[in-house]
């Protein structure tokens, strides 16, 4: 049987198979530490691992293939370029229009689940179309581009500013938000 029909329970470093949180909300925790402004890159990464890998990290000589393992498995298997883009979505802000448009994806409220699987949950949020988290979304990634807001998309973004900004985004990205949201008025 193909890996690709499959769902990943555990991941293989150096040869040896750890057991993984595979849950929607482990991995939403992991993204939440990489959001932290105030955690290193090794805190972030120490935290992803020591959240993924349970109940047994892989030794400190294998800490690198671990955590290579750890973003495949977050990435659900795709391997993406190195070009970082910008931040348009924090899961815990946006967690209230996220979760109804994932739940209208799968049917049913997805966090009285005790467990989801990841690459589940990703895939219905991938699947998500036209509603209010689309909306902001879009918002968010053309003023994130420099570009003309929509006239409807203007009196949104003026209406639900609160909405559309990203709370914990640094005082430039901030800056850039408000310059940007001001010159495509």
């Amino acid at each position: 049987m193909s890996a690709a029909w499959s769902l990943p329970y555990s991941l293989s470093v150096n040869g040896i198979d750890y057991e993984i949180r595979e849950d929607f909300r482990a991995i939403l925790d992991i993204l939440s530490a990489f959001a932290d402004e105030e955690l290193s890159d090794p805190e972030k990464t120490q935290a992803m691992l020591e959240i993924l890998y349970w109940p047994v990290i892989p030794p400190p000589h294998d800490l690198t293939e671990a955590a290579e393992k750890a973003l495949w498995f977050i990435d659900c298997g795709v391997v993406h370029e190195d070009t970082p883009s910008p931040r348009v979505i924090d899961w815990e802000q946006d967690a209230g229009i996220i979760f109804p448009a994932v739940n209208r994806i799968a049917g049913f409220e997805t966090r009285g689940c005790q467990i989801i699987h990841w690459w589940t949950f990703y895939g219905w949020f991938m699947e998500i179309g036209d509603g209010l988290f689309s909306q902001v979304l879009s918002i968010r990634q053309k003023l994130s581009k420099g570009k003309r807001l929509e006239k409807w998309e203007q009196e949104f973004l003026q209406n639900n500013k609160k909405l559309c900004e990203l709370e914990k985004s640094t005082d430039k990205s901030k800056e850039e938000f408000d310059y940007f949201a001001e010159l495509l008025k």
